[in-house]
């Protein structure tokens, strides 16, 4: 007992110490909150420094807590970008753009400078903690500038622009098992023939320019195109159709055959049905090959070419299946309708022209305004079309044209796209009125849109010339929390105790991959423990040796600064006088 009463009275001046701090503390938190609301100017110690990139800001505390649940909001002491010695917060960030974020802190107006990149000042804002959406109106629509570009630069990505530059191969195999989806077998290791052959034989099929065989197979599909339609086109001229041989037999005191031509139907000479047949055997085995290498079978039947392909394949088999069976039971009008399919094979061509593909994507670009236009040429066409009908037929006018206001539609429609038929014309003064205003408000509408489409296709084209000259990037910068990860993850200090062998650095290894599950960034860097050995040359004088553990494709090495060696061989290097030996 009077241990322990000796004990409370030792621990009474301390709690009474403490008690005092905290209400110091208390007095002066109440005393700066009356100062803020007062209006009175901050003090010295309130003022914090921030040093970003190498050029320091100074501001008040107070500024900063203004825009809550940011990052500079909760800056303590206790952080590890601190510099207790210098008194100052550090950021690796863009000073430029910080500039912008500590005025938008002061003035509460967010500005976009003219002279940093769009997606680098979204990035900025983003580390900061703030929304891109508070930037001001009057720097909105140069801010959102960017968006439109990467759509574009996005489209040609989707293209294939870059493949028929000259690409490192270990870069463009990394690029092939990542679209397959074999990334995390290629890094181990485990790649197989097939995963080879496969990217390998679909860019000779689907990118024309990825390679000499790929040119010379886009050019031989080319020329079976062209063929095909041509084909198609010539067989119905009348001087490459022959007449019909018609067989009829007679059972009148014996069986007769008697054979003749009907000249009123013809067909197409055998010539072409040959062509036919060489043309879709190659069309055939092109759908069969793309279908087996293909990246995703998925992807495969959601692309309009493919489609058009094999719909246009199956009608050919489908069109001599009918004749075959049927013979001349066969419905013609159905035969000829699927004959007419396979002329949508032109749109194939597409695929090896890029000044196509860029028109195509032109149009999809300004659906808003071929839209618009479609609206206001049927509302033109419905006003017009009524207006003529009744203007006609108020006026005596026995040469009258417009019976209803159907044909006005037409009329309507061919006057307003400047066409002009002639077929139908208004007679009437009034109907004369009416056909003028409708030719000028035809003009106005279809002229309006154009400039927007114009603007959309040069968007394209220009960048499609700037990529053709822009050499491929062959080296890639990783993110800091990437090379932080690796630097916990292979940093090794080799001790002359228990020796790092290849059993145990694999299984640090898999311990730290097992651990970093679920985890990103700087906690994915901390959740790898560190394999620490440490060589002596004496008892007082420790040595320490840094080395990594990088995996390549699998393999597992010792890298240092003087050599790097695989862990499944047996070697030695000294250190001090003193030899560590690694397995």
């Amino acid at each position: 007992m009077n241990a322990l009463a000796t004990d409370q009275e030792e621990r009474q001046p301390l709690l009474r110490f403490r008690s005092t701090v905290n209400d110091i503390r208390r007095q002066h938190t109440v005393t700066k909150r009356w100062q803020l609301a007062a209006g009175a100017p901050l003090s010295m110690d309130d003022r914090i420094v921030l040093n970003v990139g190498g050029l320091r800001h100074e501001t008040y505390q107070a500024t900063l807590k203004k825009i809550p649940a940011t990052r500079l909001s909760r800056l303590t002491p206790s952080l590890a970008n601190f510099d207790p010695i210098l008194n100052e917060y550090f950021f690796d960030r863009h000073p430029a753009v910080f500039g912008q974020v500590l005025n938008y802190y002061r003035t509460g107006k967010l500005h976009y400078p003219t002279d940093v990149c769009g997606p680098l000042f979204e990035e900025e804002l983003e580390y900061w903690g703030l929304d891109a959406n508070q930037v001001e109106p009057c720097c909105w629509m140069t801010y959102t500038q960017h968006r439109d570009t990467q759509e574009t630069l996005a489209v040609l990505d989707r293209l294939d622009y870059d493949a028929s530059k000259e690409v490192d191969p270990q870069l463009r195999e990394e690029e092939e098992m990542k679209r397959f989806g074999w990334e995390e077998r290629y890094w181990q290791g485990e790649s197989t023939w097939w995963m080879r052959l496969k990217p390998k034989v679909w860019a000779l099929f689907d990118e024309p320019y990825s390679s000499s065989w790929a040119k010379a197979i886009g050019a031989i599909s080319v020329c079976f195109i062209v063929i095909s339609i041509i084909s198609f086109c010539m067989k119905t001229h009348p001087n490459f159709r022959i007449p019909v041989l018609t067989v009829t037999n007679t059972s009148n005191f014996g069986t007769r055959r008697y054979i003749g031509i009907d000249r009123t139907h013809t067909e197409p000479h055998r010539a072409f049905g040959h062509i036919e047949v060489i043309c879709n055997v190659w069309f055939t085995f092109e759908v069969i090959i793309r279908f087996l290498f293909c990246p995703s079978k998925l992807r495969f039947f959601k692309s309009p070419l493919n489609n058009i392909d094999l719909v246009a394949t199956l009608s050919f088999y489908l069109d001599a299946l009918m004749v075959r069976l049927l013979a001349e039971d066969a419905p013609k009008d159905v035969v000829e309708f699927l004959s007419m399919i396979r002329i949508l094979r032109l749109f194939k061509l597409t695929q090896h022209n890029r000044g196509l593909q860029i028109l195509i994507h032109t149009f999809r670009a300004s659906a808003k305004e071929l839209l618009l236009l479609v609206f206001f040429l049927v509302l033109g066409i419905v006003i017009f079309a009524a207006l003529v009908y009744y203007a006609e037929k108020i006026e005596d006018n026995p040469h009258n044209d417009f019976s209803s206001i159907p044909l006005g539609l037409w009329w309507a429609i061919v006057t307003m796209t400047t066409v002009g038929y002639g077929d139908m014309a208004p007679h009437t003064y009034l109907g004369r009125l009416v056909g003028s205003l409708c030719a000028v408000m035809g003009v106005l509408t279809i002229a309006l849109p154009v400039p927007v489409i114009v603007s959309n296709f040069a968007m394209f084209y220009s960048h499609t010339q700037a990529r053709d000259k822009l050499p491929r990037k062959r080296r890639r910068v990783l993110p800091l929390e990437q090379v932080r990860l690796q630097a916990r993850r292979h940093a090794a200090i080799i001790d002359s105790g228990p020796q790092l062998n290849r059993r145990n650095a694999i299984s640090a290894m898999k311990e730290g991959e097992e651990r970093t599950k679920g985890t990103k960034g700087e906690d994915r860097a901390a959740a790898v423990p560190l394999l620490r050995k440490t060589s002596h040359s004496s008892d007082d004088e420790p040595a320490r040796v840094d080395f990594e553990l990088s995996t390549n494709k699998g393999a597992y090495f010792l890298i240092s600064q003087r050599k790097t060696f695989p862990l499944q061989f047996s070697h030695s290097y000294s250190c001090k006088g003193k030899r560590s030996e690694f397995y």
